[in-house]
């Protein structure tokens, strides 16, 4: 059994590590849980947001740049005059990984 010790922090608390693995479906359906407003589609983990005009698009876009150079860990984004998709997926492993989640939630907490 885990200890409380070495029980990984709440997504929203954990940072991003350069040593990951593939996630498990349960992993995945137990992080998704935790998450409002995010899904999974073609194997990434999507978020998709809407926004009053270009300056407050841009603003998020700003804000996701920031987060994942602090994380070192980049999502794919596409962007348009009011909405912006974001998807993570870690490359190294080419699937899911905590990683993905953890900025999905932590992204989410600066929504907030």
């Amino acid at each position: 059994m885990m200890s409380d010790a070495q029980a990984p922090l709440p997504l929203m608390q954990d940072h991003c590590t350069a040593k990951v693995s593939r996630a498990s479906p349960q992993q995945i359906e137990h992080w998704l849980k935790q998450l409002s407003g995010w899904h999974i589609h073609q194997g990434e983990l999507v978020g998709d947001f809407s926004f009053s005009d270009f300056d407050a698009t841009m603003a998020f876009v700003n804000t996701v740049a920031a987060l994942a150079r602090q994380e070192n860990h980049h999502p794919d984004m596409a962007i348009s005059y009011n909405r912006c998709r974001v998807s993570w997926s870690t490359h190294s492993v080419g699937a899911l990984s905590r990683n993905d989640f953890i900025c999905a939630a932590r992204l989410s907490r600066t929504g907030e």
